[in-house]
């Protein structure tokens, strides 16, 4: 079996005991983190080598940034989404992670914190279609390859009414657009299998709660952390959930992690 996870850590340096101790208890193999909001080189990359795991990460001063964490041996293969050389936002990472026996099959993954877009009469909502259909072009041609795919992150997308705890008060969130959602849509119909909802097809599961209003008390939340699976790697989910214990914590990140356990390959 193999346990994947992902993290929007919303500051790495700031969320480190958050982190290790999730890592101890939870022990996936292969986590993806968001938002570590540091360079390469500032990683704290011993604290989390003690623990078994290699460490990939593109970083940026004080904001975005992805990582990889896994125990099996990676390789990473895609440090940037393809499709635009001037876009220098850590946003994507990929690799191929090569899993051990009983696995007969290396499975790629790839750490994703797509953009935010708000507000949305900005430059921002533009940028994060745009982005978006990036990524539907790239997600293709991954599907090609007929591998194991694991596309996971932060994709600040909430695909139905369901996955919002307020419909009046996201009716302006990029986040929930019609066009946003148009595009989610086309990425899913490639063949990608949304992990949470395979299992759990309807019932409002959240990842995200804002710091502000009462919203984590109040269960007022979004989902908008997925996993979305090749069809590869669908036909070997055995469980998924979310990890609301993190969120408990003090000073918590605003996100919580979600996992997916594949069976053997």
């Amino acid at each position: 079996m193999l346990t994947i996870a992902s993290f929007n850590v919303n500051s790495l340096r700031v969320r480190m005991p958050h982190l290790t101790g999730w890592l101890k208890s939870a022990a996936p193999e292969v986590v993806l983190l968001q938002e570590i909001k540091c360079l390469d080189e500032e990683l704290p990359r011993m604290e989390i080598e003690s623990l078994g795991y290699q460490v990939s990460a593109v970083g940026m001063k004080a904001r975005h940034g992805v990582a990889l964490l896994s125990r099996p041996k990676h390789t990473v293969t895609l440090r940037a989404l393809p499709g635009d050389d001037t876009d220098l936002e850590a946003r994507y990472l990929e690799a191929l992670i090569e899993v051990p026996a009983p696995h007969d099959r290396p499975v790629r993954v790839a750490s994703i914190y797509l953009p935010n877009g708000n507000p949305i009469d900005t430059e921002k909502f533009p940028y994060k279609l745009r982005w978006m259909d990036r990524l539907i072009r790239h997600a293709r041609a991954l599907l090609e390859r007929e591998e194991i795919v694991v596309l996971g992150g932060d994709f600040n997308v909430c695909p139905t009414d369901e996955d919002v705890f307020d419909v009046h008060a996201m009716a302006d969130d990029a986040l929930c657009q019609v066009e946003t959602r148009q595009r989610w849509r086309e990425f899913a119909n490639l063949g990608y299998v949304d992990a949470l909802r395979a299992l759990y097809p309807s019932g409002r599961h959240y990842t995200f709660w804002d710091y502000q209003a009462m919203r984590w008390p109040r269960n007022e939340g979004l989902r908008i952390d997925h996993l979305m699976l090749s069809p590869q790697a669908a036909d070997l989910l055995e469980a998924v959930g979310i990890d609301k214990e993190p969120r408990k914590l003090e000073r918590p990140s605003d996100h919580t992690p979600i996992w997916a356990r594949l069976a053997a390959a």
